[in-house]
């Protein structure tokens, strides 16, 4: 039976090491992250099962020790602690992205490598390269087109860019990483068939590795993007000022970087994109998992530079001949990488499989057996023998059980997620309300399901609402007259806006910390001021804590400057605008906003000037040119019109929409929840700047 486990578990494992870079399943709107951390989670599981069943029925335990033990479990104590410690949303840190799965499973795949023996993991390193080709195929299919003309695949694998991995950066990272390894099995291979095989399997990784590189050439759709360096800097250190330990939490980095991005990053002209990642995967860790994983990640370092240079000076890399010494190569090419770039679940996995293949272990046994005794002429001499082995597997394999049940529970809500937006982009509404709401059951701990709810109970409010509005029809003309609303549909309506409003603060709960969680709050609020009594202040509210968390972001500040400007707050909204305009003095559309909240403010001068610069900024290129040309010239006139007639300038009406008349109230607990950091002047122009938030249009948007 020993023997029978020792094969299952050597079989999981390769098949894990083999699947885990090649899968994207559709069970998930990330087919990408999840379906992977799916096949390392369970693979992980099994391999922790079937390892206990060995220990149990042999009555020991083997394991081997490594020189690369330390700093590896270092780094999975700093992701899992920080994860429960710091994250605040631990589905971000489990499932999506993930990255405390990617790094505590990738350290425990490290460890379950390590028992294997040399040529157990020589067999693995080919599986990796076996891995590599299955990747590399399928990415030149997809770059081929071949994909695309099969109407039965699923819509993300009919995209050219397509890769197993989901971009071309980590794609050509895996690809470059594994090549060493695959030029290694080659030059030692006697037998000329394998050899011929191996030669055509680096061919195609060299091509898909050469599809990859020109698809991130500047100037390509696909080149990347990240923050500098001084930026991914910047955001660590004020994160570490909060949390020196264990950082802002895995998974946690977006709310990090709209906290703590430095002003001269809107200067750049990446302003207006969030970055989920630091310019490397080491500055990532050291802002997600703080100064503890900072700590695993020198020691590793260093670790690997003994090994390195104890292995060159002995020249053990000829000794062990040309396909063990390339996993080293390897391993330092993917650990100089991660210093540049950032990594995937992928990447995070691949660095502790290299390092497992080139540690050096020490091998031990430790005997879990005990002598039996004889009870009322029953032998108990099996079960008290391995009493000691129970008591160390037991509690592994009771562990593994519950986190199989939990994770199984965890897709499946996913899945149900995902096919929510199925039914929703086929405009089936019953369909889309009844799985979302299956989803959430299934998982209430995931904010994207309660923040694509609370935006569902608003559609179907608002079409109700406009369903009782009548159509439109222009001033003066006779026609139908818009239905009496119904008590009944009065009633749906408040049902439906309290239900937005509680999914909303539902998202905020999870992480009272992410800027998009108040936006999404702050949107449904504004969504139903014509619609309920009391939501324009709430909007009010939840979009100052949107921008206390986010406070260099311009957009959040027009958002709720078009707020005020709705609610003709127009010295309300000349102040939020102007502090748009101080966080980024080059935004076309910050300045056409203030021009219009200057206009019906009654400072026509200081309005044509912003209007002026607005002009100056745009492309003349541009339809948004022409919309911002036509309305200086709409200025120009009426301060000539008022200076002839000295009239005073009509202010505009507030935006359109659904309204109910009288308006629904809304029921206690309707509030924004308490807000988690106080809205206060933030420095963006010596004294002045409002503390404000989101992203919707005021009179009119300009990018």
């Amino acid at each position: 039976m020993d023997k029978l486990l020792t094969q299952i578990e050597k079989y999981i494992l390769y098949a894990v090491i083999f699947l885990f870079p090649i899968t994207v399943l559709p069970i998930s709107p990330n087919p990408f992250v999840v379906s992977k951390l799916a096949v390392l989670s369970f693979g992980v599981a099994l391999l922790l099962l079937t390892r206990s069943l060995r220990i149990i029925f042999s009555g020991k335990l083997d394991f081997s020790v490594g020189n690369f033990d330390f700093p590896v479990l270092l780094i999975a104590i700093a992701f899992l602690l920080s994860a429960i410690v710091r994250t605040p949303n631990k589905m971000e840190a489990f499932l999506l992205p993930g990255t405390a799965t990617a790094v505590v499973g990738g350290v425990l795949i490290y460890f379950l490598i390590n028992q294997l023996k040399e040529n157990e993991k020589t067999n693995l390193s080919m599986t990796l390269f076996g891995s590599a080709s299955v990747f590399s195929v399928l990415t030149l299919l997809a770059f081929s087109g071949v994909f695309a003309k099969i109407p039965q695949l699923p819509a993300y694998l009919k995209i050219t860019g397509f890769t197993p991995e989901g971009g071309y950066l980590p794609s050509a990272i895996f690809l470059g990483v594994v090549l060493p390894i695959a030029i290694g099995h080659l030059l030692s291979e006697k037998i000329s068939s394998r050899k011929i095989f191996f030669g055509v399997s680096i061919a195609i990784i060299v091509f898909a590795l050469g599809v990859s590189i020109f698809n991130l050439l500047p100037g390509r759709t696909s080149s990347p993007r990240f923050p500098s360096y001084g930026v991914s800097w910047f955001i660590a250190v004020d994160a570490l000022k909060e949390s020196p330990i264990f950082g802002v939490g895995p998974g946690n980095y977006i709310t990090a970087f709209n906290r703590f991005r430095p002003l001269s990053y809107n200067l750049t002209d990446l302003w207006a994109v969030k970055f989920a990642t630091a310019r490397s995967f080491y500055l990532t860790s050291l802002t997600e998992a703080g100064m503890l994983a900072l700590a695993g990640i020198v020691l590793l370092f260093l670790t690997l530079y003994r090994t390195a240079k104890k292995d060159f000076k002995e020249k053990r890399l000829v000794n062990w001949g040309f396909a063990a010494s390339s996993s080293l190569v390897s391993l330092l090419t993917l650990a100089v990488i991660l210093l540049l770039a950032p990594a995937t679940i992928l990447l995070i996995v691949l660095l502790f499989v290299l390092l497992a293949l080139n540690t050096k272990t020490r091998h031990t046994t430790l005997s879990l057996t005990t002598q039996g005794t004889e009870v009322q002429g029953v032998s108990t001499q099996i079960v008290a023998s391995r009493f000691p082995a129970l008591l160390v597997t037991v509690p592994i394999i009771i562990i593994t059980l519950l986190f199989g049940y939990r994770a199984s529970r965890v897709l499946a809500a996913e899945y149900k997620f995902k096919k929510a937006l199925d039914y929703l982009a086929a405009n089936n509404a019953n369909k889309t309300y009844d799985t979302m709401r299956e989803a959430i059951r299934g998982n209430p701990a995931v904010d994207r399901y309660h923040a694509t709810f609370a935006r569902i109970n608003l559609a179907l409010a608002n079409a109700i609402a406009q369903k009782a509005a009548g159509p439109e029809r222009p001033e003066g003309v006779e026609g139908q007259q818009p239905t009496q609303i119904t008590d009944q549909d009065r009633q749906n309506i408040t049902l439906l806006i309290q239900q937005a409003i509680n999914e909303a603060k539902a998202t905020v709960a999870l992480n009272p910390l992410r800027s998009g969680n108040w936006e999404v709050l702050a949107q449904v609020y504004r969504a139903i001021m014509p619609l309920a009594q009391g939501a324009d202040n709430f909007t009010l509210q939840a979009y100052r804590q949107a921008v206390a968390l986010d406070p260099f972001n311009p957009n959040m500040r027009i958002a709720l400057g078009g707020v005020h400007y709705t609610l003709r707050d127009y010295d309300g909204a000349v102040r939020v605008f102007e502090s748009a305009v101080a966080s980024k003095q080059n935004h076309a559309n910050a300045h056409y906003n203030l021009s219009f909240a200057l206009r019906d403010a009654g400072k026509l001068d200081r309005a044509l000037s912003e209007m002026s610069l607005a002009v100056s900024l745009l492309d003349p290129n541009t339809p948004d040119y022409e919309v911002a040309r036509k309305a200086l010239e709409d200025l120009q006139a009426k301060k000539q019109e008022a200076a002839a007639k000295g009239q005073e300038l009509t202010p505009p009406q507030g935006e359109q929409g659904p309204s109910l008349e009288p308006p629904v109230e809304l029921p206690e607990g309707s509030e924004p929840p308490e807000a988690v950091i106080t809205p206060t002047p933030t420095t963006i122009e010596e004294n002045e700047v409002n503390q404000e938030a989101d992203q919707s249009p005021t009179p009119t948007q300009l990018p």
